[in-house]
C-alpha cells in the first residue's frame, strides 16, 4: 500500500513539473529571437529580461525594430545573412500582447 502511494504522489509531482514548465514565462531562443546567432549570452539573457518587462505592445514594438536593426547590422559585419522575419508567438507578459508583427 504504501510503496503503491509513494508511486502516485511522484507521478502526480512529475506532471505538475511538466504543467508548470510548459505554462511558464516566454523564453528568448533561437526561433524567436532575431539574430540570435549574433548575440552573446549575456546579451540573449538582458534581451529576454526587457521584453519580459514590457509592459505596452507599442513599448515592445519600438524595442523589436530597434533590436532587428541592430542585428542586420551585424550580420552585415560579419558577411552573414539573417533572416527577414522569425514568426511572432506574442512576446513579453507570457504572449498576452496584441497587436501585429511585420
Amino acid at each position: 500500500m504504501r510503496t503503491e502511494l509513494v508511486g502516485v504522489v511522484a507521478l502526480a509531482m512529475l506532471t505538475l513539473a511538466g504543467v508548470s514548465e510548459a505554462t511558464g514565462p516566454w523564453r528568448a531562443d533561437e526561433s524567436n529571437t532575431r539574430g540570435w546567432q549574433f548575440m552573446t549570452p549575456q546579451e540573449r539573457l538582458a534581451h529576454q529580461a526587457r521584453i519580459r518587462a514590457f509592459k505596452s505592445y507599442d513599448e515592445c514594438r519600438a524595442y523589436q525594430v530597434e533590436h532587428h536593426r541592430a542585428m542586420e547590422a551585424r550580420a552585415r559585419t560579419h558577411g552573414r545573412p539573417i533572416a527577414r522575419q522569425v514568426p511572432h508567438r506574442g512576446a513579453g507578459h507570457g504572449g498576452t500582447m496584441s497587436g501585429n508583427d511585420a
